[in-house]
C-alpha cells in the first residue's frame, strides 16, 4: 500500500466556499406516500389537527440583490406552490418570506412567521442561517427543515434536505465493492469543502468494509495539484489501488486534476476514478478526457424531468436545480398531514422509516437531523451521461 504524503500550499484557484449543495434534489404530490407511522423516542415539533389548514413557512433568500439568489428564491417559492397545489386531502397554508442571507434576517422572519401561527419551518437555505433559526425555534418547540446539506448544523429540531457527500460517498463505495473496487486512494481538497467530503469518504469506506488505500490533500492552486500528481500516480498503478476517489468539489479543480492525471496514465482505463461531485455539470465536463468512465452519482431523473416540465409550463422558466427540495418539503409534510397524523410535524412523523418519493428520488429524514436520498450510479461514455445502477424507488431492500 501507498501512503501519500499530505502538501500544503498557495490557494490560486480558490472559489467561494458552496455552502449549500443538492448536489442534488416530487413530481406530484400523489407519489410523496408515507407508509406506516412506527417511530418512538424523544421528538420534537408541533401537534397539528390534520383536518384544519396547517400553515407552514418558507424562508427563501429572497430580498439580496443578487440575481441568482433571487432566481433561487422564485424557484423555491413556486416549488412550493406548486406542491401545496398538488395537495390533496391536505390544506397546506403556504406562506412565503424573504429571509435574505444572513442569520439575523432569517431568525426575524423565522419568528414572525410562528408569531403569525407557522408550526413548522421550511428553509433557511444557508447553514448559518439554519443554524440560527434552529436555536430560535427550539424553545418554541417548531421543527426546522433547512435547505442546506451541511450536516454540522443537523440534529435537535433541524433536518437538512439537501443531498449529503455522505449519501454520494455511500452509494459509490457500496456500488465499487459490490464490483470489487475494495481498495480506495482518496485525493481532496486542503479547504473545508474538501475535508468534509474526506470524512464522508472515509466513513463510507469503513461502513462498507472497503480499505482506504491512501489520501492525497492538495491546495486549491495548479502548483499544488501539480505537487501530488506524481505520488497520486504512482499509487494508483502500482497494483494496490482499485479505485481513486476525487472530492473535486470546487468547480475549476475536476478539469485542472483530470487532465493532469490523464497526462499522467491515471484514468478509468487504468484504475476505476470517482466523484464525490456531479461529473455532468455543467455540460461541458462531459468532453473532458479524465472523466470518461468515471463514476459519480446523480439523482433519479425521471421525476425530475417531469417536475422541471411541469414548472416551465406554468412559470416560463427553468428551475434552479435547488427548487425542488421545496417541492420535497411541502410534499412531504402535506402526505403526512393526509394521513391524519396529529403527529405528522413531529420528529416521529417526519422521520417515519418508509420515506418520500421526492422529485428527484426517493428520500428520508433521519433522527439525527441528516437525510438519506436515492441516487443513481453514471458514468460519462463519448460524452454522453450513462446510467450504471438506477436509484431505487423505495427504501424496501435499500440495504442503508
Amino acid at each position: 500500500m501507498t501512503v501519500l504524503k499530505t502538501i500544503r500550499g498557495a490557494f490560486d484557484l480558490r472559489r467561494p466556499l458552496a455552502r449549500v449543495g443538492a448536489v442534488l434534489s416530487a413530481l406530484a404530490l400523489a407519489a410523496c406516500q408515507p407508509i406506516g407511522m412506527g417511530a418512538s423516542g424523544p421528538q420534537t415539533g408541533q401537534s397539528i389537527d390534520p383536518s384544519q389548514p396547517v400553515q407552514v413557512a418558507l424562508l427563501v433568500p429572497g430580498g439580496t440583490g443578487s440575481a441568482d439568489l433571487d432566481w433561487l428564491a422564485r424557484s423555491l417559492g413556486n416549488s412550493a406552490k406548486m406542491a401545496a397545489a398538488d395537495a390533496r386531502g391536505a390544506t397546506i397554508d403556504l406562506r412565503i418570506y424573504d429571509a435574505g442571507s444572513e442569520p439575523g434576517t432569517a431568525v426575524a422572519m423565522a419568528n414572525r412567521a410562528v408569531a403569525e401561527g407557522a408550526k413548522i419551518i421550511l428553509g433557511p437555505l444557508f447553514a448559518d442561517s439554519a443554524n440560527a433559526v434552529g436555536n430560535a425555534m427550539a424553545p418554541q418547540g417548531v421543527n426546522v427543515l433547512s435547505f442546506s446539506n451541511n450536516t454540522d448544523i443537523a440534529g435537535g429540531n433541524v433536518f437538512v434536505l439537501g443531498n449529503t457527500f455522505d449519501n454520494v460517498a455511500d452509494r459509490l463505495v457500496k456500488y465499487g465493492v459490490r464490483n470489487g473496487k475494495r481498495r480506495i486512494l482518496m485525493v481532496a481538497e486542503d479547504d473545508t469543502a474538501g475535508q468534509v467530503g474526506a470524512r464522508a469518504i472515509e466513513r463510507a469506506i469503513r461502513s462498507n468494509g472497503a480499505t482506504l488505500a491512501g489520501t492525497a490533500v492538495h491546495p486549491l492552486s495548479q502548483s499544488g495539484i501539480d505537487a501530488i500528481v506524481p505520488n497520486v500516480t504512482q499509487a494508483a498503478l502500482s497494483g494496490n489501488v482499485d479505485a481513486v476517489f476525487l472530492t473535486a468539489n470546487q468547480g475549476a479543480v475536476l478539469p485542472y486534476l483530470t487532465d493532469r492525471l490523464a497526462d499522467a496514465g491515471v484514468t478509468s482505463a487504468t484504475v476505476q476514478m470517482m466523484g464525490l461531485t456531479r461529473w455532468d455539470q455543467p455540460s461541458a465536463r462531459l468532453q473532458l478526457r479524465g472523466v470518461q468512465g468515471g463514476w459519480f452519482a446523480i439523482p433519479d431523473t425521471t421525476m425530475k424531468a417531469q417536475f422541471d416540465q411541469r414548472y416551465r409550463a406554468a412559470y416560463g422558466e427553468t428551475p434552479h436545480e435547488l427548487g425542488s427540495l421545496a417541492y420535497d418539503g411541502v410534499a412531504a409534510i402535506a402526505a403526512l398531514v393526509r394521513a391524519g397524523n396529529r403527529n405528522a410535524l413531529t420528529t416521529s412523523g417526519l422521520t417515519q422509516s418508509a420515506g418520500f418519493a421526492g422529485v428527484s428520488g426517493a428520500f428520508r429524514l433521519k433522527r439525527d437531523g441528516t437525510n438519506e436520498r436515492a441516487l443513481s450510479v453514471a458514468t460519462v461514455r463519448g460524452g454522453q451521461v450513462v446510467v450504471l445502477d438506477p436509484a431505487p424507488r423505495s427504501f424496501g431492500g435499500f440495504g442503508f
